[in-house]
């Protein structure tokens, strides 16, 4: 990539051009959220000949919750498309099978690191890093483009945390203006089932706190940093995310909310928000 961003078109999910790799490389147990054992490299049996899934309009009331909170961030259309050339994993076989199923995790947290950056740029208050975060944008997405060997070997944590420090310095430049902010400092706090309704939390620091199950209804979460925060649950009825710093797609899907939460621009309302399957 010689650009300074990604199109954001880019960075979701893109089931027409893919070969459903979350359903054939992911692995996952029965639980809460499966109803069923799967190895990785080992095709869904919902997964279908043209690569969809045959129960999509049914996932949640198959049991398959967490199918609907996943989101790889484009990546299975880029490794579809560019790291295999359009081969599929039916043509190649049970080898191509093992490369996808080694590169595909791989392109998905670099993909994710790039929505992060994508969302870093495009806040103003950003400015004194925009430089930073475009030079390492490029760096990042140049990686997804390498062959599946090196992929495969790639030191993703490394890279994460060179992205992580810029984030950081992101979210302290977006929040410095909000009155209060210091006093909601959470990071990392267990705050699973707290009672939460209506609080203040603008410009909260609540990085990889975790809110599981909590009560945030009707609370300000304007400006609020989410990176991390596990809202597996979450009640967001009539809460306000506006500008809410890093909330992904997933993290809202594994809420709770209503017609009145207010979200950021760049997210899409749950279909099951409004009782829709």
């Amino acid at each position: 990539m010689r650009e300074d961003t990604v199109p954001r078109a880019h960075l979701r999910g893109d089931c027409a051009n893919c070969f459903g790799l979350c359903c054939v490389a992911l692995p996952f147990a029965r639980s809460a959220d499966f109803a069923l054992d799967k190895d990785a490299g080992k095709p869904c049996p919902n997964l279908a000949e043209d690569h969809r899934c045959g129960i999509h309009d049914r996932l949640r009331h198959k049991g398959f919750t967490g199918c609907t909170v996943y989101d790889c961030f484009g990546a299975g259309q880029k490794v579809s498309q560019v790291t295999f050339g359009g081969l599929d994993w039916r043509t190649g076989g049970r080898e191509q099978i093992r490369r996808m199923t080694e590169t595909f995790p791989v392109v998905r947290q670099l993909h994710e690191l790039l929505w992060y950056l994508t969302e870093a740029l495009a806040h103003p208050a950003a400015r004194p890093v925009h430089a930073e975060l475009r030079a390492l944008l490029t760096t990042i997405d140049d990686l997804t483009r390498l062959p599946p060997g090196e992929l495969a070997a790639l030191d993703v944590p490394a890279h994460r945390q060179d992205v992580n420090v810029l984030l950081l310095r992101t979210s302290e430049l977006a929040r410095a203006g909000i009155p209060g902010r210091a006093k909601r400092e959470r990071r990392g706090a267990d705050l699973m089932g707290a009672r939460l309704k209506g609080a203040d939390l603008r410009g909260a620091n609540l990085r990889g706190a975790c809110l599981i199950a909590a009560d945030l209804t009707s609370a300000d979460l304007r400006g609020a940093d989410l990176i991390g925060a596990d809202l597996r649950d979450t009640d967001l009825t009539d809460a306000d995310l506006t500008d809410a710093l890093f909330l992904t797609q997933p993290q809202v899907d594994a809420a709770r909310g209503s017609a009145g939460t207010r979200l950021p621009g760049s997210l899409a309302r749950p279909a099951h928000w409004t009782g829709r399957p």
